[in-house]
């Protein structure tokens, strides 16, 4: 698969760089070389104190999302596979010590309720760089560019997100992809949030860029 990267034209319809806040983010940067990392897999944490209560998360609330109360956690580990993706009603923010890559599509692809994992694209985001994944474009999981130092990515949010999911009647069309607060998630029928009853709607391959890293 071509690795592209986030400082080419293509990423323009998914997602823009973000410059400024320098301080911030070397506060962020700081931080998150803190938060633990597993030895296989991925963890993910919706918001991490010792991330919450840095002044930078002010200035990410201020400067990022217009004030909007936000959550900054984060996703560690290694991982090469696409398995899923999912969208929020609202753009998301990402920031690594070192470089990862973004499997993405967009929201506009989906076609009769199936994403075909033919249109995903994938983009490498260098060491530092502070990226803005838009509402509109599907994401999930980052993937390593090296196993032996794996990632440790900033997921800024609105608060609340990727927490549990609202008890409610499905009624609206998207309800069959709703999975957690402000979650929509598209699996593959071959990934584990699949079998754990996750909507199968990405139809094709599931990605693994392991040889193409």
């Amino acid at each position: 698969m071509k690795i592209e990267s986030v400082l080419d034209p293509a990423f323009a319809a998914y997602g823009q760089v973000v410059t400024g806040l320098e301080e911030a983010r070397a506060k962020i940067l700081a931080a998150l070389a803190g938060t633990p990392q597993p030895a296989a897999g991925t963890d993910y944490c919706p918001e991490d104190p010792s991330l919450q209560e840095l002044p930078a998360a002010a200035e990410v609330s201020e400067h990022l999302f217009g004030g909007m109360p936000c959550q900054l956690g984060w996703c560690n580990g290694r991982n090469t596979k696409l398995n899923c993706l999912e969208y929020h009603r609202d753009s998301e923010f990402n920031l690594a010590n070192e470089d990862f890559i973004l499997l993405l599509a967009r929201r506009d692809e989906i076609e009769n309720g199936r994403l075909d994992t033919g249109k995903v694209r994938a983009f490498r985001v260098p060491a530092g760089t502070l990226v803005e994944v838009y509402a509109t474009t599907l994401h999930y999981a980052p993937c390593h560019t090296d196993p032996d130092k794996g990632f440790r990515v900033l997921v800024a949010l609105p608060a609340g997100t990727n927490t549990a999911k609202p008890d409610i009647a499905p009624k609206a069309d998207e309800d069959a992809w709703l999975w957690a607060c402000n979650k929509w998630l598209l699996a593959h029928p071959d990934s584990a949030e699949a079998a754990q009853g996750a909507a199968a709607a990405l139809v094709g391959e599931n990605i693994d860029i392991a040889a193409d890293i």
